[in-house]
């Protein structure tokens, strides 16, 4: 018996508004893990659950997002990368610096008064929540895009934990039917 495993020659593309962000098109298994404890082991240092953030603080939530930022920047091809993690120092709506390093960033900010620190690609908490768990399906053996068919044994990966809606249904919300 042959069996032929076909690998992704071309980058997958997470098109995020009018931007496009080149993932590459395989990643070792070894460097994903790698990577994922490193987010794992930033989230967990700063105490932030990204399923529940009430009550999280600020501070450590800005850090953890970055580092959740880091983490798909490392599944990113370069160019991609860059413009994903670089963060401008703004003055009035007017960009004075841009740096890849927070720390870097946050030092010239402090010496420029009125000055602070966004991400040039400045995308709302959900965006990159869902960016998040494409890139975990897609590299982290989930039933994401494969090259050709996909193998009988692969499943499919669970739905994250976290709050769904509890709002009725349209059909429980409509009028009682009981009494007839």
């Amino acid at each position: 018996m042959r069996k032929t495993i076909a690998l992704n020659t071309e980058p997958h593309v997470i098109a995020v508004g009018p931007h496009e962000l080149e993932m590459q098109p395989e990643v070792y298994g070894d460097e994903f893990i790698d990577a994922y404890v490193d987010l794992q082991e930033a989230q967990a240092a700063k105490g932030v659950d990204l399923e529940n953030l009430e009550g999280a603080d600020p501070a450590s939530l800005r850090k953890t997002i970055r580092a959740v930022r880091v983490f798909l920047a490392r599944q990113m091809l370069p160019q991609s990368a860059e413009f994903f993690l670089r963060l401008d120092v703004v003055v009035d709506g007017k960009v004075l610096e841009s740096f890849q390093d927070a720390g870097e960033a946050e030092a010239f900010a402090a010496e420029h008064p009125g000055a602070r620190v966004q991400d040039a690609l400045r995308l709302p908490l959900r965006a990159v929540a869902e960016m998040l768990e494409v890139v975990v399906e897609l590299y982290g053996a989930g039933s994401g895009n494969r090259p050709t068919g996909s193998s009988s044994g692969s499943a499919n990966r669970p739905r994250p934990g976290g709050m769904r809606g509890t709002a009725p249904s349209p059909s429980r919300a409509s009028t009682r039917t009981s009494g007839r």
